[in-house]
């Protein structure tokens, strides 16, 4: 899955930027200008999708952006972080069992499944292909 989510930018009441995404409870930030409302964005939109794997629910699909919406995108490692969580979320794979695939600590799991650990890529592809996922990174004319 692209978690490469749509998000609103309007202005409020004091002329601040705000912005919001509308499949992502929660993902809200704003700032004196547009260009750094959209640049905290990313960091509000991967903080509200952690709150998501706290609480064990599903990482909400990202919708169709609408006319006046601008796409947000999650850095590759909080992507391949959320990817392995769903997928181990919709295959009923625990952290121990991962753990016993990859030679590694349920502790060690824990990690790549915390979007506020740093975790190296490598690790995260390795993990992805025990639950049957390949990581793919694409970039996209901005």
């Amino acid at each position: 899955m692209r978690y490469a989510y749509p998000c609103k930018i309007e202005r409020d009441e004091d002329g601040a930027f705000v912005v919001s995404f509308p499949d992502v409870r929660g993902a809200n930030t704003g700032a004196n200008d547009r260009a750094e409302a959209l640049e905290l964005a990313g960091d509000a939109l991967a903080l509200a999708l952690s709150m998501y794997v706290a609480m064990r629910e599903p990482v909400p699909v990202p919708g169709a952006a609408l006319d006046g919406q601008e796409i947000v995108a999650v850095d590759p490692v909080t992507a391949a972080k959320l990817e392995l969580y769903t997928a181990m979320r919709t295959q009923g794979v625990s952290k121990r069992a991962l753990a016993l695939r990859l030679g590694l600590s349920p502790a060690a799991v824990g990690r790549l499944t915390d979007l506020r650990n740093n975790s190296r890529i490598g690790h995260l592809a390795r993990a992805l292909g025990a639950v049957g996922r390949e990581l793919v990174i694409e970039s996209r004319s901005a």
